[in-house]
């Protein structure tokens, strides 16, 4: 195949995804099913360490669910590097029939190679399971009071430079392309989450982020969307920021404080969001939702830290990430009242009372004495 014909493949695979888009279901109401079932995935690294911890934390939580047949926890295996490695895919098949199965999933940090590794050209689990149950939207909350920072992010998860970031090709030896991908009904799914969020949580003002100065394409495009759905919203006040301006302003002390929604393409809400996660305490303490309108997956922002594995030290890891990305999980099945009280538990020993501190070394708590610690601070 030629760099023409390679092209054209991907321009009618992204027509094709289009048109699946616009002939898409509406959200599952999870008051209407019978039984929930949430998929543990531990992932690779420490990822099988800290995700045991944060299920011991929500199977507590949800014992008397679990009880009365209401939730079913089922662990998933198999999403290693190794295993990935050895069948040359992102998610092996029997995987991702495991996951499929599954309404919701809490998921542990994965590997993804770079080039010239071992494990070879594997494309990200987390690119891969966000086209595969279509999660279209990466949400991620910042909450510290004190500094007056309330900020929920809204990344588009489908679409923009990581949705392609395989099928980039190497014309010569002296010039590689990539492509970059927005949609307009990608664009409008994404930005009306956001708007609905914040109608619906006392926010009165969204702002868009984007490079549409410059890139006037694929941000014109995702500006523009974003500026036509909020048209249905007169009530909510809308700006918009350029990427770069924007990391500036989020250490402003004097403007960061006016910003409540954000929405974002994908490579400009990965940045952000772990800009944003630095001033809660790093990417260790951060949860993320991955929404869609079948599936959802919630997960620890930060990676798989191999080398923790390698010395010995993947029980000191800090599980705080995927437990706080428990927590979204309760919130969205619609358990709030036992997610406020792991959210509580969280701000308790992370911030307020401190008593035991995780190093990831042998001078700190281990993850599992961490985890005892949040359920003894839960009624």
């Amino acid at each position: 195949m030629n760099h023409i014909e390679q092209f054209e493949k991907i321009i009618e695979q992204q027509k094709a995804r289009v048109e699946a888009m616009k002939a898409g279901d509406d959200f599952v109401d999870y008051k209407s099913l019978d039984k929930i079932i949430i998929g543990i995935i531990g992932g690779d690294g420490i990822g099988p360490a800290i995700t045991a911890h944060a299920h011991k934390v929500l199977a507590s939580l949800l014992d008397e669910e679990v009880k009365a047949g209401k939730v079913e926890f089922r662990t998933i295996d198999g999403l290693t590097i190794e295993n990935r490695s050895a069948v040359g895919k992102a998610i092996p098949d029997d995987v991702l029939e495991e996951i499929k199965q599954c309404h919701v999933l809490l998921k542990g940090p994965t590997t993804t190679p770079r080039a010239g590794d071992k494990w070879g050209n594997v494309e990200s689990a987390n690119v891969a399971m966000r086209k595969a149950l279509d999660l279209f939207a990466n949400v991620r909350p910042v909450q510290i009071p004190e500094k007056g920072i309330d900020w929920t992010f809204f990344r588009e998860n489908t679409e923009c430079l990581y949705a392609l970031g395989s099928q980039g090709v190497d014309i010569d030896d002296d010039l590689s392309i990539d492509f970059r991908v927005i949609t307009t009904p990608g664009t409008e799914r994404i930005a009306r989450l956001a708007f609905e969020h914040a109608k619906n949580n006392g926010k009165n003002r969204v702002t868009i982020v984007t490079k549409a100065n410059i890139v006037k394409k694929t941000d014109g495009k995702f500006l523009n969307v974003c500026k036509e759905v909020a048209k249905d919203y007169p009530d909510i006040e809308v700006d918009d920021w350029y990427i770069d301006i924007m990391t500036a302003k989020l250490v402003d002390e004097k403007r960061r404080k006016d910003f409540q929604v954000m929405i974002l393409p994908n490579l400009y809400g990965d940045i952000l969001t772990d800009e944003a996660a630095e001033f809660q305490g790093g990417v260790g303490t951060a949860g993320s939702a991955n929404i869609g309108k079948r599936y959802a997956m919630f997960e620890a922002v930060h990676g798989s830290a191999p080398r923790m594995v390698e010395e010995g030290r993947d029980k000191y890891a800090d599980p705080c990430s995927v437990i706080r990305a428990g927590a979204m999980l309760l919130s969205h099945i619609g358990y709030q009242e036992q997610a406020d009280k792991l959210y509580a538990a969280l701000d308790e020993c992370t911030v307020t009372e401190k008593k035991l501190v995780i190093t990831g070394r042998d001078d700190g708590a281990t993850g599992d004495e961490f985890a005892d610690y949040i359920l003894s601070k839960i009624d």
